[in-house]
């Protein structure tokens, strides 16, 4: 850990106290002088570090900014590279092309404060505004093929639900395939992009991305999504975005390396129960949302009212016309 990680973590710990130069020049066997270009070096960053004299330095109360030394206080893989941006135009396409560039250890992240061209499924532009929400791309070298792509958004949808609320104190429903939601709105997306070993199939790296909205934006959100966007809280309040950038990657990386779909993941789904509208390919179509099965699959009652498999497919799901009784049967809890 960098002289300035370690500045920043104890500031941290005894937020709202100060600590003498001396003091944490000792605890760490530095220099008084490489406490001061610490102090400096996070100060350029943008965090305020008050500085008393026979006193010492604390960290100040707006410090709402992201930084690799913040985010690398809760990794549990300190190999990990992260990069921090504050406009850039996509997490993913900058992480995919720094992973071909170079092996980079599972785990590495880029974030933003905000993408002008952030991307959802189906090519869609992902809204990224600066000061409202965390965007963040994650590498991960699952042993899966192909085939397997949707466990990877399954353990990522998972591993935001368990990070939000351990950091936030708020739950999430998720909504098949790749959505989260608070109540009826959207709150945060996942695109998952692989690049795959075309021969066996086998996926050489992932890359996860993740859109998350904590409050609205000072400008609201644009006309064609106030229908449907939300975000996890009413209002601005302090929410600490280097943790729950850590504790995403940290849950990620837990969940990505059991095999097949988690349980919680069928646990959480918002759509079994639900008239839903499903668009794949070409086609638009209303059925009566059953179960999402094992394989993560979506059990449905289509318009003929027999049964059916989706595998994959664009939800929209009609909130007010939910059918409690018509899941086929509920997902065990999952024993973490």
């Amino acid at each position: 850990m960098s002289t300035k990680s370690e500045v920043l973590k104890m500031l941290e710990q005894k937020k709202g106290s100060f600590l003498r130069g001396e003091e944490l020049a000792q605890q760490m066997q530095v220099s008084r002088t490489a406490v001061w270009k610490a102090v400096k070096g996070l100060r350029e960053e943008g965090y305020e570090i008050l500085s008393v004299k026979n006193r010492g330095y604390a960290l100040g109360e707006k410090n709402d900014i992201l930084s690799e030394e913040a985010i690398r206080l809760w990794l549990k893989k300190q190999e990990a590279e992260v990069e921090i941006w504050k406009e850039i135009p996509s997490t993913n396409q900058r992480l995919k092309q720094a992973a071909m560039e170079k092996k980079l250890p599972e785990g590495s992240l880029v974030t933003a404060e905000s993408q002008c061209a952030g991307r959802g499924r189906r090519g869609r532009s992902f809204y990224s505004p600066k000061g409202s929400g965390i965007y963040l791309s994650i590498l991960l070298y699952p042993k899966k093929t192909a085939a397997e792509s949707l466990e990877i958004t399954a353990a990522a949808a998972v591993a935001v639900c368990r990070a939000v609320e351990k950091v936030c104190g708020v739950s999430l429903g998720i909504k098949w395939v790749n959505d989260l939601y608070r109540e009826d709105r959207k709150v945060c997306g996942i695109l998952t992009e692989a690049v795959t070993d075309f021969e066996t199939g086998d996926i050489e790296f992932a890359v996860v991305g993740i859109g998350l909205n904590l409050w609205d934006p000072p400008e609201g959100f644009p006309e064609e999504l106030q229908a449907r966007a939300g975000s996890l809280f009413d209002q601005k309040v302090s929410v600490d975005r280097n943790r729950l950038a850590g504790e995403i990657v940290n849950e990620l990386l837990i969940e990505s390396e059991k095999p097949g779909i988690p349980q919680e993941y069928r646990r959480r789904n918002i759509v079994p129960g639900r008239r839903i509208q499903v668009a794949y390919g070409d086609r638009i179509r209303k059925v009566k949302a059953l179960e999402v099965m094992e394989d993560g699959r979506l059990l449905v009652e289509n318009e003929a009212g027999q049964e059916e498999i989706l595998p994959c497919g664009d939800v929209s799901v009609f909130f007010g016309e939910r059918e409690e009784n018509c899941g086929r049967r509920s997902a065990p809890a999952e024993s973490r």
